[in-house]
């Protein structure tokens, strides 16, 4: 006990940064599941003999599992801290991937997996919490920014790493290795995750609502959910697209998105950063909205020109698209205010996550019903109506 309170209370602005660091290595963990999958999903069809729909509900399983427990993790960060939440999911999450390995059938694989996503789904609110107490509002944007970088750190090392351990198409030693890096990111929470200091405030007023009733955490929430259209849908077919439509090879098209999710991990940080220094998170996120709308307007435009010219509108398109996560969730955490902060986390990643599991499903319906243009035509107009809705929220 001693030492954890020397610990707590020896330079607390150094120590920020550990928990910072905590935090993303545990997000990253956690997110390293859901490109995981798709990474192994070869692996996982040949040794499971799956069809394409079986395939692809296996892929939205941690999705799905983490929209019935979000709100429940939320709530439980606020009542019980981060620490303890995020080490207790995240660590059943790890059980429940290592056991999954060894699953004899799809259908014990799929409910190890969703068990997986709705557990490891702790670390999204508690994480995120535990930056919000430690960071002042000033430098809030930059630091959640740092940890948002967690999806596409995630992203590249599975790419590089899953397919040198999936040989022979036998997914048991990646599901094993991404159960480890589950396992070490609640090992390192649980060592690192403190309570941090009262530091109340933000660009947005808390007047002490329960989140629930408050429209301004909707409205954030809703908002989010719709700008992420093109980042879900667009990103995530992307070397489908270039592959199938535009003749690149699979390994040439995933070796564009790998240099999207390279350049994105600086967006991330540059729209955190920026909302620090104009000291508001929803103004830059109502322009990145826009911003994205015009790029996915100019990529629908250019679809069938030279790649040379294509491929870079679509890197600086996905570079934009996914860059506001972290002033999303700065938002909805400051409007609900520090005591409330993991409830209202919980209600806006519910809203993503939902969004993120319905849209590409009808994104893909929409191509195949019609044309790629008119899915990247339709994907436009998401971003417009999430920044509408957001400009009913004060900030």
């Amino acid at each position: 006990m001693e030492a954890s309170v020397a610990l707590e209370g020896s330079a607390p602005s150094r120590f920020r940064w550990a928990v910072l660091a905590a935090g993303t290595f545990a997000q990253t963990g956690y997110a390293s599941l859901m490109f995981g999958l798709a990474v192994l999903a070869p692996a996982l069809r040949s040794r499971y003999d799956l069809s394409l729909t079986e395939v692809g509900t296996l892929l939205a399983a941690p999705t799905l599992g983490s929209i019935a427990t979000l709100y429940a993790w939320g709530r439980a960060a606020d009542r019980y801290g981060e620490r303890a939440v995020l080490a207790v999911g995240l660590g059943s999450a790890s059980l429940c991937l290592a056991w999954a390995a060894f699953a004899s059938s799809f259908g014990a694989l799929l409910v190890l997996i969703a068990l997986a996503g709705a557990l490891g789904a702790s670390v999204n609110s508690a994480s995120g919490r535990a930056v919000m107490h430690w960071f002042e509002p000033e430098g809030r944007g930059l630091a959640l920014g740092l940890r948002q970088t967690a999806v596409p750190i995630a992203g590249a090392w599975v790419a590089l790493v899953l397919p040198t351990l999936a040989t022979g198409n036998d997914p048991r030693p990646a599901l094993l290795a991404l159960a480890a890096v589950c396992a070490a990111g609640a090992i390192v929470g649980l060592i690192v995750l403190r309570e941090g200091p009262e530091s109340e405030g933000g660009s947005v007023a808390s007047v002490g609502r329960d989140p629930v009733r408050d429209p301004r955490i909707w409205l954030v929430s809703g908002g989010g959910a719709l700008i992420l259209e093109p980042q879900v849908c667009l990103v995530g077919f992307l070397v489908l697209f270039l592959h199938e439509e535009r003749g690149l090879s699979t390994a040439a098209a995933a070796a564009v998105l790998a240099v999207l999710n390279v350049l994105a991990i600086g967006t991330r940080i540059g729209a955190g950063w920026w909302s620090d220094r104009v000291g508001s998170r929803l103004g830059p996120l109502r322009r990145i909205a826009v911003t994205s709308a015009a790029l996915v307007a100019l990529c629908t435009l250019v679809l069938e020109a030279p790649l040379a010219f294509l491929v870079p509108a679509l890197v600086l398109m996905g570079c934009v698209t996914i860059s506001w996560n972290g002033l999303a969730f700065a938002a909805a955490a400051e409007a609900a205010g520090q005591s409330r902060s993991g409830t209202a986390l919980g209600i806006q990643q519910t809203a993503l996550a939902i969004s993120g599991a319905a849209l590409p499903v009808a994104f893909g319906a929409l191509v195949a019903a019609s044309t790629w243009r008119a899915g990247f035509a339709v994907s436009v107009l998401f971003p417009l109506v999430g920044w509408r809705l957001l400009r009913g929220v004060p900030g």
